[in-house]
């Protein structure tokens, strides 16, 4: 909020890019010429930044595209096969269910149940 106040009473996050943004104005333009505001544009830049995040979230979408460009190219090699996975006998794998359903039963006769 230009106002200087946040949602919680305090300044807001972009308050101090709005300071600086008001003091290039008043220090670069008077009521008769403006065109010292130009010099302005990368206070005007970082204030937008602040209040939309546009080039931080252009940054993340580029960053994910070179993340997910580098997986592909480049697969893991101790990924794990879905005949890999031991899943109580879904997967290829009796024997292990055979154990596990028989140690359960085995503490399940103790316990008396």
């Amino acid at each position: 909020m230009s106002s200087g106040y946040g949602l919680a009473g305090g300044p807001s996050r972009c308050f101090p890019f709005w300071q600086e943004l008001l003091a290039c104005y008043v220090v670069n333009t008077n009521t008769d010429d403006v065109t010292g505001a130009k010099k302005c544009v990368p206070a005007l830049e970082d204030y937008y930044e602040c209040l939309h995040h546009r080039k931080e979230k252009a940054r993340v979408i580029e960053m994910q595209r070179a993340y997910r460009r580098a997986e592909a190219a480049h697969p893991r090699e101790s990924a794990p096969r879905p005949g890999a996975i031991r899943n109580l006998g879904l997967l290829d794998r009796d024997e292990d269910t055979k154990e596990v359903l028989g140690a359960n039963r085995s503490l399940n006769a103790e316990s008396g149940k």
